[in-house]
């Protein structure tokens, strides 16, 4: 088959869902998610045949390099990163509409060169292109960054218009509530919040996704996702290494601040709430916000409802592993948590009474994201009168990292002339359903930004409830020290405070 058959895309054609022309300018472009996901994730939409005839792709970044230069930087990128070879006559046409400008986050002459750059394109396309800025850049050069697409014009490019002018901005979006209500008030004395898509790539995952299709389209599921049929939830965002050479960075974040006040807290917020009225960005939005703001706020102190670890050395894949203490740039003194865990009450009718179990770490048994729906167990005693059998708590879990899928634990009578019983797992998996080569995450948000869908991206309101929660423990915890610091091996599950949060109510946590 010829090669313009097989990428209509060479030919100007595009399945996209309805992406206006558009220059995508980002920023950071040397940058390590610049790298490995960004360049792929651009490179993949257009194997896809899903982005816009006109696209262009504009770095800007500090350092001073050539156009060509970053076009090779890309190929690179793509070749090293992508989910897919290298095409040449995909990457071509991308390349041949791809530039780069110089400057400081901070100059407003460079984004006055910018805003000439975007001009020039458009005069050459002959029609409105909206731009869409990706700020994937330290949070300290944000402000910097939104307050100068402001004052060069470039916030307001179009607004009112189909083509109006977008940001996606990454995390960490601040620190805590103050420094989260602080970039919210800059925001919004540039853009419209319209505009503005705040990226937790979390929600870009498959299995995240189809979290809201499990619950509202399958008719068994939603008349018992309540506290009568459900017993407990848990959520795990678990990871196998350690912080390597970002010790320098973990140290100013902690594991609360970079896996649970966002990641672990959306994937909270989607199991949770309320059926929306329609799949339109803002209904679902609407009923996420009205989950977190129903969470009651933590109790902190010994008996309270949260646990915080450092690793201690251990073993992983049969290898020895230092403690966090020993980790390069890390002080002996250290205060910064590598584990945290929370339970969490939730004061609605859907959920009273129900113990919702978050717990997020690095240096554990294995690299795992999943959502763990615990069922409650069948009153009476049919089946334990001994113990012949062997009974398990129905669990429905979707795992979200790194084999995408669902499963779901049974009771079943054991082949044989005598009733025994036993736990039996019914699983899905994408890969083998479908086929491995899903689309990565960012491919998504990249196109949802494009074509203005906003239903997974964090909306600000909802960013400033989640911080309401978590900045009263990390004031406690900072106030602390290292008082309450319990330590886990590395290669384990977690430290025994942790297990203590949960055997207060008669469980355990679950290994994924």
């Amino acid at each position: 088959m010829a090669e313009a058959q097989r990428h209509p895309f060479l030919h100007g054609l595009s399945k996209h869902r309805g992406a206006p022309p558009t220059v995508v300018v980002i920023f950071g472009a040397s940058g390590d998610l610049t790298a490995r996901k960004l360049i792929p994730a651009v490179y993949n939409l257009g194997v896809d045949n899903l982005l816009p005839t006109d696209f262009h792709l504009v770095g800007y970044g500090r350092k001073e390099i050539s156009d060509d230069e970053f076009r090779t930087l890309a190929a690179d990128a793509i070749k090293e990163f992508s989910r897919r070879e290298l095409n040449p006559g995909v990457w071509d046409r991308i390349a041949a509409n791809t530039t780069y400008v110089a400057g400081g986050y901070d100059d407003a002459d460079a984004f006055k060169r910018l805003a000439a750059h975007i001009g020039d394109i458009e005069a050459r396309v002959g029609r409105d292109v909206q731009a869409l800025f990706y700020v994937s850049t330290p949070p300290s050069v944000f402000a910097p960054i939104l307050k100068n697409l402001g004052a060069a014009g470039l916030a307001h490019k179009h607004l009112a218009h189909p083509h109006h002018a977008k940001v996606i901005i990454e995390k960490p979006f601040g620190r805590d509530l103050a420094s989260a209500r602080g970039l919210n008030g800059t925001i919004r004395s540039v853009f419209e919040e319209h505009q503005v898509y705040r990226i937790d790539h979390y929600l870009g995952k498959e299995t995240v996704q189809d979290l809201l299709v499990q619950r509202f389209s399958n008719a068994i599921f939603e008349p018992l996702w309540n506290r009568n049929y459900i017993d407990s939830v848990q959520i795990t965002v678990a990871e196998e290494v350690g912080v390597g050479t970002r010790g320098g960075y973990y140290e100013q974040s902690g594991c609360l601040r970079d896996m649970i006040q966002n990641h672990t807290m959306q994937l909270l917020a989607l199991t949770a709430m309320e059926p929306p009225v329609s799949l339109d960005a803002e209904s679902i939005r609407n009923e996420k916000v009205k989950l977190l703001k129903a969470i009651q706020p933590l109790r902190l102190g010994p008996d309270g409802d949260v646990a915080r670890a450092q690793y201690s050395a251990g073993m992983i894949g049969g290898k020895p592993a230092q403690g966090y203490l020993e980790e390069e740039g890390i002080a002996a003194t250290s205060k910064t948590e590598t584990y945290a865990a929370l339970r969490l009450s939730i004061n609605n009718w859907r959920w009273q009474g129900v113990p919702f179990y978050l717990r997020s770490g690095k240096r554990m048994a294995r690299r795992v994201s999943e959502i763990a729906i615990n069922f409650r167990r069948p009153p009476g005693t049919l089946f334990a009168e001994s113990e012949k059998f062997n009974l398990a708590g129905n669990t429905l879990a979707f795992q979200i990292q790194p084999d995408e899928g669902m499963s779901l634990i049974l009771n079943a009578k054991v082949p044989g002339l005598e009733t025994r019983t036993q736990p039996v797992k019914m699983n899905f998996r994408y890969a083998t359903t479908f086929g491995s080569n899903t689309p990565e995450a960012y491919e998504r948000l990249v196109l949802d930004a494009m074509i203005g869908d906003g239903t997974l991206f964090i909306r600000g309101d909802e960013a400033e409830t989640s911080w309401k929660l978590c900045t009263p423990l990390l004031e406690s915890w900072a106030a602390a020290g290292r008082d309450g610091m319990d330590q886990y091996p590395a290669g384990s599950w977690g430290p025994g405070s942790a297990a203590a949060l949960l055997a207060k109510n008669n469980h355990h946590w679950r290994q994924p």
